[in-house]
């Protein structure tokens, strides 16, 4: 049997994800996709998930579409199928209401732009790339990324970008907003896992509430954003998160938010069903 071509780890909080294949410039194998599919139910099932960090092996980060695929269930009926399947997992991934960070270890091209795209926070080595890449193959861009960029960088220069086939840099993606921070070549994994760690150690059911209300500000009324922040903020100040925090606050001390959540019912409710 081959060596599967993702590696999925759990380790204090961090929901490991990297995509193993080096020789085909980690694409989307139907392999990968599917250890995907696995990782993002993971993610939204298990409660000592806190944070979602993806990343790859080797000097891409993905390639985008595997060509083998492309080439051999290229009719309609096939294709639909397979952005079927895409929809069951990358829209939980996306509206996941835990961080999820991109650790963009190098070249991100098409599909693999859109999948990198799908983090909260992106993380990119000094080398890596972002490619557009569909126009080349006369495709229209997936995975998200009709929906990602425009709103990171604007309809004009997302329009620009991918007619154009662009390429940006990680400076230049940084300059635009979509990179949060641009770490060494070297050492660019385990920098970036501490800063996966570091979130982990947060208020994280804070973060998934904000998270969930910034993920409909672009369609909704500044008067429904506010109903939904009157909504948001009682959840946040009943749990045992928001508790830790605030009597660290007041007493001087260091919250630990990871144990706060594991004495919330719900983390316990959903330990019993697992």
């Amino acid at each position: 049997m081959p060596e599967r071509q993702i590696d999925i780890n759990l380790e204090d909080g961090v929901l490991a994800i990297r995509l193993n294949s080096p020789d085909t410039r980690n694409s989307l194998t139907t392999d990968i996709r599917d250890g995907l599919a696995e990782a993002s139910h993971r993610a939204v099932e298990d409660p000592d998930v806190r944070v979602v960090y993806l990343t790859g092996e080797g000097k891409a980060f993905c390639s985008g579409g595997d060509f083998s695929s492309i080439s051999t269930h290229n009719d309609s009926w096939s294709t639909h199928n397979r952005f079927r399947q895409l929809m069951s997992w990358i829209l939980p991934l996306v509206r996941l209401q835990k961080p999820v960070i991109t650790g963009l270890n190098g070249a991100a091209v098409g599909g693999g732009m859109g999948l990198a795209l799908s983090g909260d926070v992106i993380l990119a080595a000094e080398s890596a790339r972002l490619m557009a890449g569909f126009m080349r193959l006369g495709a229209v861009p997936d995975y998200g990324m009709m929906y990602h960029l425009p709103r990171l960088v604007g309809l004009n220069r997302a329009k620009n970008f991918i007619f154009s086939n662009g390429i940006w840099s990680a400076q230049e993606a940084y300059d635009l907003g979509i990179v949060a921070e641009i770490l060494p070549d070297d050492g660019f994994q385990d920098a970036a896992y501490v800063k996966a760690l570091a979130l982990a150690n947060g208020p994280i059911e804070a973060m998934g509430l904000a998270k969930w209300l910034m993920g409909r500000s672009f369609e909704t009324s500044f008067e429904d954003m506010m109903a939904f922040e009157s909504l948001a903020q009682p959840l946040a100040f009943r749990t045992e998160a928001h508790q830790e925090g605030f009597d660290a606050l007041v007493n001087k001390g260091i919250p630990d938010f990871p144990a706060a959540s594991k004495r919330d019912s719900f983390y316990k409710f959903s330990k019993e069903e697992t």
